[in-house]
């Protein structure tokens, strides 16, 4: 019998959690008309606060659950991982999961006014069910495990200043005014997936500045599979899932927003305008490394904390967060691996883990102030047909 954990995992190895954690999509493109709502592409939405978000939210919604619960897509979801898959179904999992979320914002309306103080993590912490008694006594007298806020509203006293922190990080890449050179850069590589589950992908990068990005990997080795693509030309965000129930659609919540900073920080002589408000927090151990820790905000509710190398002062991950009806939505890159390239050094290793999915990426070029069509950033169905 897999425990939750590994559940989890083999869901995320497998990719295609992050787009088929949902009921069932009656319209895949949220295209040419724009951003698709939840309740205009999924059948039997029935929770108030999810009906009237966008896609996006509603799939990183669903994120949320599972990842707070240790499930994944067939816990709820009646023939999920089969052909006969029934997601628009009601089971019992699925009608507790309503009156949950209807549970947990009266909570927060009633005792917090309206913060989202209490959310699904918040009791089951990777249970189906939350603990409700002590029953490990190692727990109570051992060392203590401290969580920090995801959201500090202030610098922590006696902490350094975070422009000497992000100065030191721009200096160590290779300085401002070398910076302020790039104008684009374009990357090829190999996906590795999770744990080598769901990779052997042939990734492509493209990034132009101030504000556009997209990452394509195909998967030479399974020619009836799809390729997978998130793309932000400026204005408009789209992303691809192959295997998935939606296939494709438009971005408008948060994960456009985090598609417009992801872009953003690609140029890092940029950091301290597109992130306003900076403040230091405690210092952390990655790695076995000591790393300072700054966080900004973004545009709407969007902000992210950054973790810099006290050693060396390179950025080695970044976390951004994301609103939702039921809770903040954080996405996790890593970087390594840092090479110099024409004067500027850049991480040829990262990973993305959001709460359904990681992947593992490998750089083995990059290529700075290179020419990039249009094209390459905007919706996936014409980037690929444009081949």
């Amino acid at each position: 019998m897999m425990t939750a954990g590994s559940k989890r995992a083999i869901a995320s190895a497998l990719a295609v959690a992050g787009a088929s954690l949902t009921c069932v999509a009656i319209a895949a493109q949220g295209g040419a008309s724009g951003p698709l709502l939840a309740e205009q592409a999924f059948k039997n939405v029935q929770a108030p606060a999810l009906k009237t978000i966008s896609v996006d939210d509603f799939m990183l919604t669903m994120g949320i659950m599972t990842s707070s619960l240790g499930f994944d897509c067939a816990d709820c979801h009646a023939g999920a991982g089969t052909d006969k898959v029934d997601w628009a179904a009601d089971t019992p999992r699925k009608r507790t999961a309503r009156r949950m979320v209807n549970m947990v914002q009266a909570i927060n309306r009633d005792n917090f006014g309206g913060r989202q103080l209490v959310t699904c993590w918040t009791c089951h912490r990777n249970r189906d069910r939350p603990v409700a008694t002590l029953t490990n006594f190692e727990i109570l007298y051992g060392m203590p495990i401290l969580e920090s806020d995801d959201l500090i509203p202030a610098s922590r006293p006696g902490m350094p200043t975070p422009d000497s922190i992000v100065d030191k990080y721009l200096q160590a890449l290779g300085g401002v005014q070398r910076l302020s050179t790039m104008t684009s850069w374009a990357a090829t590589g190999t996906s590795m997936g999770f744990g080598g589950f769901g990779g052997a992908g042939r990734v492509e990068i493209y990034v132009k500045a101030p504000d556009q990005r997209s990452t394509i990997i195909r998967f030479p080795d399974a020619p009836d599979r799809d390729a997978s693509v998130r793309s932000f030309d400026g204005r408009r965000g789209w992303i691809k899932t192959p295997l998935s129930v939606l296939g494709e659609y438009q971005l408008s919540g948060s994960e456009f927003d985090g598609a417009r900073l992801d872009a953003q920080l690609s140029f890092p002589g940029q950091m301290k305008q597109v992130l306003t408000n900076l403040r230091t927090l405690d210092p952390v151990t990655i790695n076995g490394e000591g790393c300072d820790v700054v966080q900004g905000d973004s545009q709407r509710r969007t902000f992210a904390t950054l973790f810099f190398e006290k050693s060396t002062g390179l950025l080695v991950r970044t976390i951004r967060f994301g609103p939702s009806p039921i809770g903040r939505i954080p996405t996790q890159i890593d970087y390594g691996d840092y090479r110099d390239v024409n004067g500027i050094r850049m991480p040829f290793r990262f990973t993305l883990s959001w709460l359904d999915g990681r992947d593992e990426v490998q750089l083995n070029q990059i290529q700075l102030n290179v020419p990039i069509a249009a094209v390459k950033f905007g919706r996936p169905t014409a980037l690929e047909s444009a081949r």
